[in-house]
């Protein structure tokens, strides 16, 4: 299974859970920054995803940064980009 943490500074509340005001609030470990944001913050989000540790960096489509995400690959983190997380999983696990 899998837990959502949500993370906007504007919000307390998001799909039922509490929401964080940035991704080094959240107190559990993050595996996948899934990141539905313009690219030009890709490189602010990345440095965050690096200082958490999480093991990899999902950006939805139409979000990409080259430079950004090789920062990120580099740091260690498997980088997917421009592609939608439920539609990958849909066309990987078909019910």
């Amino acid at each position: 299974g899998y837990r959502i943490r949500p993370v906007h500074p504007g919000e307390a509340d998001i799909l039922g859970e509490p929401t964080y005001a940035k991704l080094e609030a959240i107190p559990d470990r993050v595996d996948i920054v899934n990141v539905f944001r313009r690219s030009e913050h890709i490189p602010e989000i990345v440095e965050s995803a690096i200082r958490i540790g999480a093991r990899c960096l999902w950006l939805q489509e139409g979000v990409t940064h080259a430079e950004a995400e090789r920062r990120a690959r580099e740091a260690g983190l498997f980088v997917v980009s421009d592609l939608c997380i439920l539609k990958e999983h849909a066309r990987r696990f078909p019910r």
